[in-house]
């Protein structure tokens, strides 16, 4: 399950980022992930729960947003949407020279966190006395 592989590299890109911001916290992760990128959700979802386990991101929601498939011709530069399966034939010239210009993203597209409120010091007055 690739998934699973998924979740430990974005944990692991939003934990360093969050840490080297003073990010106590990670509340969301927002994923873009193409219909034609193989991820399924439901699975991705699980691990990333497993994943987020003594991190800085455990409780953390994953909110998917999905990115369409989309094609354009070569020969006659129309663009569709394939869908799944995908039609990678041009609907409006029939030609078979696709070039698929969406829907194989899989990025982070926002990270919501919590910033340490300990993180701000106070400074106390220089004593006069030596």
């Amino acid at each position: 399950m690739h998934e699973m592989s998924i979740a430990l590299a974005v944990v692991d890109q939003v934990e360093e980022a969050a840490r080297s911001h003073g990010a106590t916290a990670v509340r969301t992760v927002r994923l873009r992930i193409g219909e034609l990128a193989g991820v399924v959700p439901d699975a991705l979802a699980f691990s990333f729960q497993l994943a987020c386990e003594g991190t800085v991101l455990e409780g953390a929601a994953l909110v998917t947003e999905p990115v369409p498939g989309r094609a354009r011709c070569a020969a006659c530069a129309d663009e569709w949407a394939v869908g799944m399966p995908p039609r990678l034939c041009c609907p409006e010239c029939g030609q078979a020279t696709a070039e698929l210009v969406a829907g194989r993203e899989l990025r982070i597209a926002a990270v919501e966190w919590d910033d340490d409120p300990a993180d701000v010091r106070v400074r106390q007055p220089i004593s006069e006395e030596g």
